[in-house]
Parts: C-alpha cells; structure tokens; sequence
C-alpha cells in the first residue's frame, strides 16, 4: 500500500501542467465535458434500460434458471421499483446538463457530488434486493458488487480526480456496509470484504488518476496546439517548421526590442507588365511557384518570410531568433536564390528576373497592430536602405546588391562581390557604398 500511494502521488505530481491554459480554454474545455456528461448518463440510462429489461425477460423466457439462481423470488416487480426512480433521475440530470450547456454555466460542485452518491448507490439498492431474494452468501458473489465498477469508469468521463475518488470510497463504504449487516461477521469475513472494499477504493483512485492524467495531457496539447498557432499567425504562415519549434522551446519575444537583423527585399522584375497580357489564373499560378522556390531557400538557410509584398516579399536573418552567422545566411540564400530562379526559368515558359536588396543594421522588431490582429515586424532605417538597395538592382541592371555592412560583415566569404562605388540612394542625402553579389 506504501508503495502505491508513492507511485500515485509521482503520478498526480508529473500530470501537473507545465503551461498555464488560458481562461476561453477553460470554458471551453467546461462546455465540453457538460457535453460528455449528456453522453455518460446517456450510456447509464441506456444501461439501466438494458438489465432491467434483460432480467425482467430472464423471468418470462427461462424461468427454470432464474427458478434456480433466485430461489423462486425474483419478481420484476421488485426490479423495476428500484430502476424506475433511478432512471428518472437520470433524466433530470439529462435535463440539467441540457439546460446548462444552454445557459453556458458549469454544474456546482456539490450537485455533481449528490449525483454521483446517488448513482454509486444504484448497485447497493440491487444488492439488497439480491441479499433479500437470493441470499447473502449468494447475493455478495453475484453481479450486483460489479456494477460498482461500471460507475467509477464512467465518472473518469468527468476528467476529474476527485469524482472518481468519491465514486470508489461510496462504493467502498456501500458493499462494506452491506456485507457487515447480511452476513456473519466472523474475524477473516470481515478481513475478506475490507479486502474486497479495498480493491474497490483503489480502483477508484487509479481511475481519478488517470482522469487527472488525461485531463493535464489534454491541456499541456491544447496549451502547446495555442502557442505553436500563436507562433505561426505572428510570424506568417511561411516560418519553417525548424523555425517554429526553437521558437517554442526559447519563447518567441513579442514586445518590440533593439536588436540587430539581416533584412533583405525580394522583388520580380517587370511582372506587372508581364501580368498585363495573362490571366489571373496564370498569374496566380507563376507567383505561387517562384515563391515555394524562394520561400524553401529561406527556409533552409534560417531565414524567415516576414511579408509578401504582391509581386515581392521582406525576408529577415537575425530575428525573431538572433544568430551569429546571419549576415553569411543571407548572402547564401540570395545566391541560391539566383540560381534557383534561372533553373526554374529554364523549366516554363514565363521567365521572371528577381532584383535583391541586403542590409544589416539595428532595427526595431516586435509585434504591431490592433488588439484582434497583431504581425511581427521590423521598423528602422536598416530596413529602408536594404528596400532602396533592392530598387537601385532596376536603375544599374543587377540582380542583387548588398551594403557595405553586409561587406565588411562577410569577410573572406564576400570578396567576389563587385563593388560599384559610392551610389545615390533615393531618401539619403549622402551617397551610399554598394557592392553587386553574383
């Protein structure tokens, strides 16, 4: 017994949560036990129902055996007077989990505790009609003592620990207190049925354990299933898989903070001339291909797609999860990005060119917007200049460019850039050092 009160308490301590659910979970999760709750009295009516019917045609179809087992006293009578109230009962707990479910309010506590002492004491009422007709020697060994059983699994539906608990210590007392009162209480009879008793309160226990258990792995899934959709609705839809987890084990920072980033702008050229003279459809189509091309490079060099732009879209290496070597990410991914395109180019029959702009610098990240709908971002000069980069690939005729600090951040690794001086950015007043990647 030492050792099974230990293991429970490992149990009931390790089925703690480890993430806190939110209020509208609760709810929900109370609307939806209500609803297994019409479903388990469902079942128990459905029960009752059946043994008193199956008894009652025992009766009438076999009365030889029943002549036998009974003593020639079981009448359906006697069955019925105590099943008839029972299943009344049950209806009007149908009716009031109905009704609560309709007013959105949870059943009080101690309704659900008279309840279950008063479905727990169903198999005791059969018990006494067994004692009575069959007689007690007989009665405690027949089936009446296992429906005790039937009632304490069905209260783990409740996903509760301490109904089931109350089930089993009602059944306990009940078959204790029935077997002390009908039959001979010599010394090892009692110890006979505290044993039989015993098993009962235990199995009690272990069936509000696992109610317990269920009910925690059902939060801590529907905790992380939240996080992981709170993840995925801030940081786009197109966050790699990779992505997201070490976004759930480090925790995803959603109040804005300074912190440096690789920003990068990704734009088709001339599409919108070349959309012109096609369908919606087709335009829709090429877009979505290019786009799984670029958004997979990103993804495998640990970037993320912050925004799509129509016919572009803003990258960003560095955040929301800082990396050291994000500057190096970057440039290879715009180099693969280059590649790719021309492969992809050479597969169909609508070629598009892809102008890329890179910049490293402090920007602003968090999240913004309205209560109902928020999105990750990056605000700060960084992410203008590498928009401006992006744009200048048009003027000169490049494909990608990047600044001087993503140069310099390089090193060995960036000396086959180009440099092309000192250019004019639109929006600086100052020239600005550029160099051409690829």
């Amino acid at each position: 017994m030492r050792g099974l009160w230990r293991d429970l308490n490992i149990r009931l301590n390790s089925a703690k949560p480890s993430t806190e659910v939110s209020p509208e979970f609760q709810h929900a999760l109370m609307r939806q036990i209500l609803k297994t709750e019409l479903a388990r009295t469902t079942g128990v009516i459905g029960f009752t129902l059946v043994l008193a019917s199956t008894s009652s045609a025992l009766f009438f179809v076999s009365p030889a055996e029943v002549e036998h087992i009974w003593h020639g006293r079981l009448y359906p009578l006697y069955i019925w007077a105590v099943i008839g109230p029972f299943i009344a009962f049950e209806f009007g707990i149908l009716y009031l989990v109905k009704r609560r479910i309709a007013l959105d309010q949870d059943i009080p506590v101690l309704r659900r505790y008279i309840g279950t002492f008063i479905e727990t004491s169903l198999p005791t009422l059969l018990l006494a009609i067994h004692i009575d007709r069959m007689g007690a020697t007989e009665a405690l060994g027949f089936a009446a003592p296992l429906v005790y059983f039937l009632f304490i699994v069905l209260s783990t539906l409740r996903l509760d620990f301490w109904l089931p608990v109350f089930t089993g210590l009602v059944a306990a007392v009940e078959l204790f207190a029935m077997a002390m009162l009908y039959h001979p209480a010599l010394p090892r009879d009692v110890v006979y049925h505290l044993l039989r008793s015993l098993v009962i309160l235990i199995c009690g226990l272990l069936a509000g354990a696992v109610a317990l258990r269920v009910r925690r792995q059902f939060e801590a899934s529907i905790a992380a299933a939240s996080a992981r959709d709170r993840v995925t609705n801030l940081f786009g839809q197109h966050v790699s898989p990779p992505v997201v987890e070490r976004l759930l084990r480090e925790g995803a920072a959603t109040t804005s903070e300074l912190r440096r980033v690789v920003v990068m702008f990704v734009d088709f050229r001339s599409f919108t001339v070349q959309a012109q003279q096609r369908s919606p459809r087709e335009v829709v189509e090429r877009l979505d291909r290019a786009f799984a091309v670029l958004v997979e490079i990103l993804d495998r060099h640990g970037g993320i797609v912050n925004k799509f732009l129509g016919d572009g879209l803003l990258a960003l290496f560095g955040a929301p999860i800082a990396h050291d070597d994000a500057v190096r990410q970057a440039v290879d991914a715009a180099r693969d990005m280059l590649a790719a395109m021309e492969r992809d180019n050479a597969a169909g029959d609508w070629a598009l060119r892809i102008g890329i702009g890179v910049h490293v610098g402090e920007v602003v990240a968090g999240t913004i917007g309205s209560p109902r709908r928020k999105e990750y971002t990056v605000i700060g000069d960084a992410v203008n200049l590498a928009s401006r980069l992006e744009a200048l690939n048009k003027e000169l005729g490049t494909q990608c460019l990047i600044s001087a600090a993503v140069y310099d951040a390089l090193g060995e690794t960036g000396r086959d850039a180009v440099p092309l001086g000192e250019m004019k950015v639109r929006g600086y007043e100052r020239p600005v050092a550029v160099w051409r990647l690829g």
